[in-house]
């Protein structure tokens, strides 16, 4: 421990085989508690599976040819422009691309055959065709594609269009607001709930539990934050929210409806893999873009049963619902201080309520899994790496979940980024759930995140201390942890009751 004035509580033993904070099935749950509700993250909030769509048209009958020398780029762009609501197949093969495939219109699949058949090869890098350099923080040089795009790019507007405003203060945990005029909406609607500040950086003070360190120079940069949900009930001007409000409600903050009318949906890349030449990691900031995936203001969409090959960084979800599953990350890259790249999955800015499960990660990125910029209500669980690092990269990302993770030997588990001026690493919520490895892990240390943190089923030698509202870290043993899967356990309260 580092840092940390608290007060250990010794009757809590090892024995202890559920979480406080949750209970065996959600009886202890409080939905104004420090424990956030998780359930709505991934493909239409969990509620449907991704879907097996029936077989649609071919790459092939646009000119593609899976030689591994061919420049397919063309092909491949003119069956996603041309088609409409379908699955795009591409049959066995290896299909070089030399430029951004551009996925802009909802209901489009690209489908291979299976990792180990269908292999997409860019053979250049994002900076090179199409430029874009920008510097650091500290004013270095680089490309912005360090930290963004992807060689799939599915890219959309989240739209979201002013409804009506809310006249009522509330708290975090209410469901029931007031507004102005409740004509314009309707049960069973699906809308966005924000909040802005004057630019007085009240809101991501709040969302940092009034904790937000010392070098927060830059925080008024983000003067809002959302939340999407349907509303279940209307009664006059008063509409009750499915979700419960992760913030508060203040006079002196601009309140709103919004519509949530994302123009880019149901939109998927399946059962291939994504191969990059090998060259040598040159290391942070120099990236130029051998990046696999973006998805960038878009809503339920997802990446399954996909391999990304020495790639600078995999998948840059900026997208609301979505789930990547069954992803795997190699390389064969010669390494730089034992990294082979930059970001192997980022929850990047604004991402909310999406899911990363059942991933292997068989190489080690700077920032393996990172939340970051207000990234809120995202869940990675069920996954393994040789050294994994969860990043939390400052600017108030909040409310994010680590569930049932094996990071490994432990030692870059806290291996965190981002500029010292955008205030601690996390925001409250963040919460680690079964979290394994080969060597104890301690607790990150105060500059971490606010109090309002949550440690549950950690590998570690450090004794349970349980403070309402202070530090939470329960020792429980990750083979007495109950239930095993905080997600899972959520939605399956949420939906079956």
């Amino acid at each position: 421990m580092t840092n940390l004035s608290i007060c250990r509580d010794s009757s809590v033993t090892m024995n202890t085989a559920t979480s406080e904070l949750w209970g065996k099935s959600g009886e202890n749950w409080d939905p104004k508690g420090r424990l956030p509700d998780f359930s709505f993250a991934g493909y239409h909030s969990g509620e449907q599976s991704i879907p097996d769509h029936p077989r649609g048209i071919s790459v092939i009958d646009f000119g593609a040819v899976g030689d591994g020398q061919t420049d397919n780029t063309k092909a491949f762009q003119q069956a996603i422009d041309e088609c409409e609501g379908r699955v795009i197949e591409i049959p066995e093969g290896q299909y070089v691309i030399r430029e951004i495939l551009w996925i802009q219109k909802p209901d489009i699949v690209l489908r291979g055959e299976g990792p180990s058949k269908t292999v997409i090869l860019p053979t250049t890098k994002l900076e090179a065709v199409r430029p874009s350099m920008s510097e650091t923080a500290d004013g270095l040089s680089t490309s912005n594609y360090s930290w963004s795009g992807g060689f799939i790019w599915i890219k959309g507007d989240l739209q979201n269009e002013l409804i009506t405003k809310i006249t009522t203060d509330a708290v975090r945990g209410d469901r029931t607001l007031t507004v102005i005029n409740a004509s314009g909406l309707s049960v069973g609607q699906v809308v966005t709930i924000q909040i802005e500040d004057s630019g007085d950086a009240s809101i991501i003070q709040h969302l940092y539990a009034d904790d937000p360190g010392e070098n927060d120079d830059n925080l008024s940069f983000h003067r809002q934050t959302t939340l999407v949900s349907r509303i279940q009930l209307i009664d006059g001007e008063r509409i009750t929210l499915e979700r419960s409000l992760p913030f508060d409600i203040r006079p002196e903050w601009k309140a709103e409806v919004l519509t949530f009318a994302p123009s880019v949906t149901e939109c998927g890349i399946a059962d291939l893999s994504i191969e990059f030449p090998i060259e040598p990691y040159t290391g942070h900031f120099k990236e130029l873009g051998m990046n696999g995936i973006a998805i960038e203001q878009a809503a339920h969409c997802w990446v399954r049963n996909v391999e990304i090959r020495n790639a600078d960084s995999g998948i840059f979800l900026e997208s609301h619902f979505s789930t990547i599953d069954h992803l795997v990350l190699t390389s064969k890259r010669p390494k730089l201080q034992g990294d082979t790249g930059h970001h192997g999955v980022s929850f990047s800015s604004y991402a909310q309520d999406n899911l990363l499960q059942n991933f292997d990660f068989e190489t080690r990125f700077i920032h393996d899994i990172t939340v970051e910029n207000m990234a809120c209500g995202n869940v990675a669980k069920l996954g393994k790496g040789p050294d994994l690092s969860l990043d939390h990269h400052r600017w108030c990302p909040n409310r994010n979940l680590f569930s049932q993770i094996d990071v490994g030997t432990g030692e870059s588990v806290w291996r965190f980024g981002g500029g010292p001026q955008r205030g601690k690493h996390t925001g409250r919520g963040a919460t680690f759930w079964g979290i394994s490895s080969k060597q104890p892990i301690s607790h990150p240390g105060v500059q971490f995140g606010p109090a309002e943190v949550n440690f549950v089923g950690i590998n570690s030698h450090v004794p349970s201390i349980r403070e309402t509202d202070g530090l939470w870290w329960e020792s429980i043993p990750l083979e007495d942890l109950q239930p095993t899967d905080l997600h899972e356990a959520q939605l399956k309260r949420r939906l079956v009751g």
